[in-house]
């Protein structure tokens, strides 16, 4: 079954047209018609081979919404016409510890989005027309939430929501968000729902009045000095969404005695770290998308709570410049493109 879709020949190269081939619904597959498929930081380390191995070409993309087309005939979660997502994930062992108690993001035979090998080849993901899932892997999307805007949930959503509720943030906590990009932006919204106190800490006041907007009560700039030495012991919980390798010492010295500090930026390059600011019990942890029933529980929450990624329309040809201004942190907050330009030749 073959779809048209978008992808690159190589880590510098542009995007391109190509076809690629879903393979026919089993049992237990959905075929879905992609409307919108966000464009997460993840897919640039991985199309630019900044995390390692990568089989070309490759089609990224695991911030998938769309309507359901086909389904295999023991399917019994959706229907064709239903509104649904897809995330990080396709498939995975569904025996181990992990898969039955619904952690299946930490499955050691995980079947990643794209750039996952199968028996069916290598998984090519969501900048395309269409995509076959095991039907476990497939969410529903809440009426309440439109189908560009929910995409980055499916990825931004469900890391930002996981590491908070794991660490029970709710009234009376303190929480810090550092950075306000495509993570973090999602990430205030969160933890302000959830009802914790919410702090961004930035690199500069360019988007205060963004941040206070989505929710947070405080803002703060490193730029201007002294800015973290005043936070010494003040959160319970900080949320690092930045991906670069900034010296963490100062951030940790930002948590109480016994708080704790989860990063979801995935730097590619190593931290700095003076091991003795974790005393006397802070805790450094870092996080990985969620589970099946974890993400679905994350979009009825987003439903409920009003929680939506701002988000930037981009149409197919775009998107080698959007992973540059992505880089260059340009983009307000998420770039979510239109499936129905990348049918275009």
């Amino acid at each position: 079954m073959l779809t048209h879709a978008y992808g690159v020949d190589s880590p510098t190269s542009p995007f391109r047209p190509l076809d690629i081939e879903r393979r026919d619904p089993g049992p237990r597959d959905v075929v879905i018609d992609i409307a919108y498929c966000g464009v997460c930081h993840s897919d640039i380390h991985t199309a630019r081979a900044e995390w390692g191995r990568v089989t070309y070409p490759i089609v990224p993309g695991h911030e998938i919404t769309g309507i359901v087309a086909q389904v295999g005939a023991a399917v019994t979660k959706v229907k064709p016409g239903d509104r649904v997502g897809v995330g990080c994930m396709v498939d995975s062992c569904g025996t181990c510890d992990y898969c039955q108690s619904g952690m299946e993001q930490f499955c050691d035979n995980g079947v990643w989005t794209y750039n996952s090998r199968t028996p069916d080849g290598v998984t090519q993901g969501g900048y395309a027309q269409a995509i076959t899932v095991q039907e476990h892997f497939v969410m529903t999307l809440p009426d309440a939430i439109p189908l560009d805007a929910g995409a980055p949930l499916l990825c931004a959503g469900v890391t930002t929501y996981s590491p908070l509720k794991h660490w029970g943030v709710g009234p009376g906590m303190e929480v810090a968000i550092i950075g306000l990009g495509g993570l973090g932006h999602v990430g205030v919204q969160m933890a302000a729902a959830l009802g914790a106190e919410v702090s961004v800490i930035s690199q500069t006041r360019s988007k205060q009045a963004d941040g206070l907007a989505f929710g947070a009560a405080h803002y703060y700039a490193t730029s201007e000095e002294g800015t973290l030495k005043r936070l010494a012991g003040r959160f319970d919980v900080i949320l690092s969404t930045i991906s670069s390798g900034d010296d963490y010492t100062a951030y940790i010295n930002c948590l109480t005695k016994t708080g704790a500090i989860i990063n979801v930026g995935l730097p590619a390059t190593p931290l700095g770290l003076y091991v003795r600011a974790l005393s006397p019990r802070r805790t450094l942890q870092g996080s990985l998308i969620g589970g099946c029933a974890e993400t679905q529980e994350m979009l009825d929450f987003c439903a409920t709570h009003s929680v939506r990624p701002r988000i930037e329309l981009i149409g197919a040809d775009d998107i080698t410049d959007a992973y540059d201004k992505v880089v260059q942190s340009q983009v307000r907050y998420r770039y979510v493109i239109d499936a129905n330009t990348i049918g275009r030749r």
